[in-house]
């Protein structure tokens, strides 16, 4: 994470951002492993389908609130950059920078170019959003129950694994039109001291940032609903969690 301002608050909130952060991507990473194990179990033919096609409602119904809470977060004003799971650093790109004058060698102007680039992925969220929240109520579901029973994670990992680069695609052109008429000339300078980097680059880098940001996110949000399956207001939902 990138340096949140006075040295004693911002040395506590970025462990702490970190660890949260930290601790969503493997839960991520791990689920996967576990996700291919269920499925494995899944085709067994002494595995009772009926029993199968039951769960899959309610992991779809987590699946699409978990996303519906992240988008609706990360779509607001300072989305990413206020978000202790999906603020998005400064991208690798932004680092090949040309000549000591360059103003990217400045900590605070790297901090206002971080901050506009977070804020410039909301667009790109706002045009995703509806296409992962969409492939969250219909992508297949192997093993519900396992799903359920899974770590905080597992029903993210899922649909991750489903949507693919998809969600990265659909952000590219819309953080590219963004780019393009944005009106900060931070964003201009950054580009100008920068070789050989055109703002489709910038564009794609960014996306590529941001589609991580959005499932740091959404795993966050699955973690608070197992937590809090009241919060969904959703009997089926809360039955799942509850008796899982």
């Amino acid at each position: 994470m990138q340096d949140w301002g006075s040295v004693n608050a911002a040395t506590t909130k970025r462990t702490a951002g970190a660890f949260v952060r930290r601790a969503v991507l493997v839960g991520l990473m791990a689920t996967g492993a576990f996700a291919l194990s269920g499925c494995q179990t899944m085709m067994s033919p002494r595995a009772p389908t009926s029993a199968q096609g039951e769960m899959a409602e309610p992991v779809h119904k987590l699946m699409a609130s978990a996303s519906q809470r992240a988008f609706a977060k990360l779509e607001q004003p300072d989305g990413f950059w206020s978000s202790s799971v999906a603020r998005i650093n400064l991208p690798v790109l932004f680092a090949k920078t040309r000549g000591r004058t360059s103003p990217l060698r400045s900590p605070e102007f790297r901090e206002k170019l971080q901050h506009l680039l977070n804020n410039l992925a909301e667009e790109g969220a706002r045009k995703g959003g509806p296409l992962v929240i969409d492939s969250a109520k219909s992508v297949p579901v192997p093993n519900g129950t396992a799903i359920l029973r899974g770590r905080p994670t597992a029903a993210t990992t899922l649909l991750r694994q489903s949507v693919g680069p998809a969600l990265v695609n659909a952000m590219i052109p819309a953080i590219l039109e963004e780019m393009q008429a944005n009106q900060d000339p931070t964003l201009g300078k950054a580009m100008a001291s920068l070789s050989g980097v055109t703002m489709t680059d910038a564009a794609h880098a960014l996306a590529i940032e941001a589609d991580n940001a959005v499932w740091y996110e959404i795993g966050a949000a699955e973690t608070e609903i197992r937590s809090n399956p009241a919060s969904t207001n959703d009997a089926g939902l809360i039955s799942a969690l509850s008796t899982r």
